[in-house]
């Protein structure tokens, strides 16, 4: 007969006790209503946050967009191609956030931060909101003009000519065609630019919900750049197309539309993405990111819906003319329209020199231009000046994938404007200045 011993009894009970854990997991799930064009229609995700990452039943993510009295409505970030009405959803309890890391650059990637050039997955051991409280600080440079006017090419010249400088780039395609991102990467990865770089796409044939979210993932890069002690410089091209899959997102969530049926909170879309570009105080660490968005215009129409919205968020706009691009001047910037709210106060003090005297001079070459048309006999200071404007434009033009260094635009703006090119024909301006800035390289290194 078997002995039971109570002290042993006992000490089991004790054990198991200690050892029961008490913790409660509360999750949050809901049942799918209705789904269809990356929509879903959720019920019973009681205590869900805006913006919150939302898991289907199959594995598919979407994020919680509206709160309503009665349902939730998600967008997909996928297909969602098996999601069922009736099936289970879960609350995450995160905000969307990405994975970052330095292992980024040099690749491209989606919206997703998931790699898309087929050299496998990037380890990170950090991950980043793709939405943080915006600083209101900073540098925004809209690049505005009509299709085929050289947008991309400015910005990307931007890029090349961050070489040496320290400086982390982030280029994010937005609806753009496959055929023209991968023209940017290849021009990037020969020109040695991608060692520095990274490249967020999600083209014309992404779905909605990632071209939508494809620009704050490019800024989420930016900023775990920034708030290393790292300068950044992010290109967005273009948040009218992030515009257009935010109104179609809305337009199926069933949000009222307002002008040319964008959702009311149009403008807060771009707001909240372009004020996290900033300077940040020395406590931060003095790291930077500056923004450059690009839009596209119909006819020169500035003052459409989108363009005007983004003019009023940037601190200035460089404008784009589609007459001067088929004039033969590139980059065709459109120096009256073109303005900046920060001008010469960002300048060296030698660019400021040069510069202030160059802008005067444009100005009164465009203004006598125009009356040079209707008048037939011009006297000779007023031919001369017409003259030196005509080369003005000559040295303004520039070689696309061909940036200049500080130290070469100040000495060929100088050489200028000091009149040493008046008596050179216009023709041979270009080649003179390029073996100008040639022979300061080799003989002159000092300079």
């Amino acid at each position: 007969m078997v002995t039971i011993r109570a002290d042993e009894i006992r000490n089991i009970i004790r054990e198991r006790i200690e050892q029961y854990n008490r913790e409660v997991k509360i999750v949050n799930t809901g049942t799918v209503l209705q789904v269809g064009d990356g929509i879903a229609r959720i019920h019973g995700l009681d205590e869900v946050m805006a913006g919150e990452l939302i898991e289907f039943e199959e594995g598919t993510i979407g994020i919680a967009l509206n709160l309503e009295s009665n349902n939730v409505g998600v967008v997909l970030m996928g297909g969602g191609l098996m999601i069922q009405e009736g099936s289970s959803v879960k609350a995450t309890g995160r905000i969307a956030q990405i994975p970052v890391s330095e292992a980024y650059l040099g690749c491209v990637i989606n919206a997703l931060a998931k790699p898309i050039d087929g050299r496998g997955e990037i380890s990170a051991s950090e991950s980043r909101l793709i939405e943080s409280p915006a600083p209101g600080r900073g540098q925004r440079e809209l690049i505005i003009g009509d299709r085929q006017t050289g947008k991309t090419a400015v910005a990307t010249d931007t890029i090349l000519n961050q070489q040496g400088q320290n400086v982390i780039c982030v280029y994010v395609a937005i609806g753009q065609k496959t055929s023209s991102v991968a023209q940017v990467i290849t021009n990037l990865q020969e020109k040695g630019a991608m060692e520095y770089t990274i490249v967020v796409a999600e083209t014309a044939a992404s779905p909605a919900t990632l071209q939508y979210l494809a620009p704050y993932t490019g800024a989420a890069l930016a900023e775990y750049f920034m708030y290393r002690k790292q300068h950044t410089l992010i290109i967005y091209d273009d948040p009218s197309k992030q515009a257009q899959a935010y109104r179609q997102m809305s337009l199926l969530l069933r949000r009222p539309p307002g002008r040319e049926a964008y959702p009311g909170d149009v403008f807060y879309l771009h707001s909240r993405l372009l004020e996290r570009a900033a300077k940040l105080s020395s406590s931060l660490g003095e790291g930077s990111m500056t923004a450059l968005p690009i839009v596209e215009t119909q006819s020169g129409d500035v003052s459409a819906y989108i363009p005007t919205n983004v003019i009023s968020i940037t601190d200035g706009q460089i404008f784009l003319s589609a007459d001067l691009f088929n004039a033969g001047i590139r980059p065709a910037i459109n120096v009256g329209i073109s303005v900046s709210r920060v001008g010469s106060a960002a300048q060296i003090k030698a660019m400021k020199q040069v510069a202030g005297k160059l802008k005067l001079e444009l100005a009164q070459f465009t203004e006598l231009e125009a009356f040079a048309q209707f008048a037939s006999d011009l006297d000779k200071a007023t031919q001369n000046q017409l003259a030196r404007g005509q080369r003005l434009h000559e040295l303004l033009k520039q070689s696309q994938s061909d940036p200049l260094t500080v130290e070469e635009q100040i000495m060929t703006i100088y050489t200028e404007t000091r009149g040493y090119l008046d008596s050179l024909e216009i023709g041979r301006v270009r080649k003179f200045l390029g073996e100008l800035r040639t022979y300061f390289k080799n003989n002159k290194p000092e300079f």
